[in-house]
């Protein structure tokens, strides 16, 4: 018996479960897929149940293992296919291509309507029409490939073209906790913190956000605009915006973490007299509201002072935009009175 599964009934007519089964079936894989469910998919090691043109109108399956979610109150059947298994299409229809879905199916009179209790690789065909889908399955089917077979194919004109007719449709699974190879995107992962490989790469699964997120997160860029033009210094002893010519504003887009990191940078100086300063600072407007003033620039009395102030701020709405704009202030206007070399950042805390 090449197709097996655990947790049917001794067969009567039909062969059920036996022991050899039970030894050969993964009983201990269990992704789960929701309080009662496991996800259904292919338990990975090797290329379980590779398929390979065996004829005009035959697909072979190679072995592998997996498990196939019923419904809810049937739950999941491990299976496995222990031999290489032949399928055969029907020929194509007249008019339009059909595609056909090659599944490993449980049948359990306890649950559905076919009364016998054994596991099968068959041949499940869809629907020909101009635009054709795969089939709907039945609950406790473990879809493996997709076949399409285009109108008026058979075996007397050349059969099915194996080199495109099949679509991929094995999703793999493993035991809860382990990372899932060959994951997608598009499938959602079933509980906060489930890891999956995608693309090649390790993503982890948010259920706050309802995506999956590369883990560990990719460190944005720091974003960063410099000061291109001197300020007027006039008016004296007030804040005033660079212009855009003068220093470009920056605008971003707060991270997931609703956190960040300012940084301002530049050459200030003042000398016009022993209380006379100097400042270079920031504001912000949009997802985060700030004025220019002391807490967020840095400044020079009387002197010279080539430094750069970086300053954290939290509490952000994700996905919000913000503006920085950067600005000056001087009290009076003399002797090296100079601002200059100025540099603004942004860097996003993951």
């Amino acid at each position: 018996m090449s197709v097996r599964s655990a947790w049917l009934l001794p067969g009567g007519t039909t062969p059920g479960q036996t022991r050899e089964d039970t030894r050969l079936a993964p009983l201990g894989t269990m992704l789960p897929d929701g309080e009662l469910a496991t996800r259904s998919g292919v338990i990975p090691g090797g290329d379980p149940f590779a398929a390979s043109g065996a004829g005009a109108m035959s697909l072979q399956i190679g072995t592998g293992r997996g498990q196939a979610q019923g419904t809810t109150a049937q739950g999941a059947y491990p299976v496995t296919l222990d031999a290489p298994q032949v399928v055969t299409f029907t020929d194509g229809e007249p008019l339009f291509d059909r595609i056909d879905t090659v599944v490993l199916r449980v049948y359990d009179a306890l649950f559905d309507v076919h009364g016998q209790n054994l596991a099968a690789l068959e041949v499940i065909a869809g629907q020909a029409s101009a635009t054709p889908a795969a089939p709907v399955l039945e609950p406790a089917c473990l879809p493996l490939w997709d076949v399409t077979v285009p109108a008026g194919t058979s075996a007397g004109v050349g059969g099915i073209d194996w080199n495109s007719a099949l679509t991929d449709r094995r999703r793999h699974t493993v035991a809860v906790g382990g990372i899932i190879p060959r994951g997608l995107s598009s499938d959602a992962g079933a509980y906060d913190g489930q890891y999956a490989d995608i693309d090649g790469a390790l993503y982890r699964w948010s259920t706050a956000r309802d995506a999956w997120e590369k883990y560990p997160a990719t460190p944005a860029r720091p974003l960063q605009t410099r000061q291109v033009g001197a300020p007027p210094y006039s008016p004296v002893q007030t804040y005033v915006d660079f212009t855009v010519a003068a220093w470009p504003r920056l605008t971003f887009t707060v991270p997931p973490s609703g956190a960040v990191f300012v940084t301002i940078g530049g050459s200030v100086s003042n000398r016009a007299t022993d209380a006379s300063t100097a400042w270079l600072t920031w504001r912000a407007t949009g997802g985060l509201s700030e004025g220019h003033s002391v807490t967020n620039g840095l400044s020079a009395q009387a002197s010279r002072v080539i430094a750069s102030r970086r300053v954290y701020r939290s509490g952000l709405t994700p996905g919000a935009s913000v503006t920085l704009i950067p600005g000056w202030n001087v009290s009076s206007v003399g002797q090296d009175t100079n601002i200059a070399n100025g540099e603004l950042s942004v860097e996003f805390v993951q």
